[in-house]
Formats: C-alpha cells, structure tokens, sequence
C-alpha cells in the first residue's frame, strides 16, 4: 500500500500580502531565495526549475512545475516533479494578518514506499522549514531596508 505524505509549513512574515506574493511570483525574485527558473504567473504555464544536480541520488538538478491555480495574494498552486519518481504539488496560501503575512506552505503527495521520495520528503521538509522561508525574508528585508546616504 502506497503511504503519501505531506510538508506543512506555517510562518508569520512581517511584510504585506502583496510583497509576499510578488517574492512568490516574480521570477527573478523567485531565482533569488528558491531556484533559476522561467515562472510566468499564468494557469497551465510549464516551468523548470534549475539548481546542482545529485546524480548519486537520480536528482538531475531539474524539477518540471505547472502553474495549476492562482488567487492572486493569496493563493498560488503548482506542480512539482524531479527524479524518476517525484511526483507533488506545492500550495501557497497567503492570508493577512495584522502588519504581516502568514505563509501557510503544504507541499503534498510524496509515496514513502518509494526510496527517493522519502529522501527528498526529508530534505525539502528542513530545505523548506529552514532555509526557503528565512531566504524570502532576506530578499524582503534587503528590499525594504532604509539605504545608506
């Protein structure tokens, strides 16, 4: 029997709704905190993102994405799909709250009767918890910091 699993994330950033949703979205911002890539904000859209491939793990370093739903500022769903095997999605849900965001993440769908979706169910839940989330903050902060005279 296949057991699937999923990565839930919920973060408090202190930044609006629309700059969230613009770190989610713009695609140059997108290369920043996550991964090259050629995003269009469009429904059905096909991307790639590029990062170091893992060969001895089947990794080819490209993960194939479809944009599958937006609300913009508050909803963004896509496909995610690298190895042989993975086969996900990852859901953004942005909901405003006071001077902030909170950035609910489920990244859906991994089979943990399949060797290298348990690997990479346990690299993207700390990659995700650990360092995506403290990354978009870096690009936040480093967009919004008063700049030197």
């Amino acid at each position: 029997m296949t057991e699937l699993s999923s990565i839930h994330v919920d973060e408090f950033l202190p930044y609006p709704p629309d700059q969230v949703w613009l770190a989610l979205t713009d695609p140059d911002k997108l290369a920043v905190w996550l991964m090259p890539n050629d995003f269009e904000l469009t429904v059905g859209h096909r991307f790639t993102f590029r990062t170091t491939p893992v060969p001895d793990s089947g990794f080819d370093g490209l993960v194939s994405c479809e944009v599958l739903e937006i609300d913009p500022q508050r909803l963004l769903r896509i496909s995610w799909a690298g190895g042989a095997t993975l086969r996900t999605t990852v859901t953004w849900r942005l909901v405003a709250e006071g001077r902030g965001t909170r950035v609910l993440l489920d990244h859906e769908g991994f089979d943990l009767s399949d060797p290298f979706q348990v690997v990479a169910h346990r690299g993207m839940s700390s990659g995700w918890r650990s360092n995506v989330l403290r990354r978009i903050s870096a690009l936040l902060d480093a967009q919004t910091s008063p700049r030197a005279e």
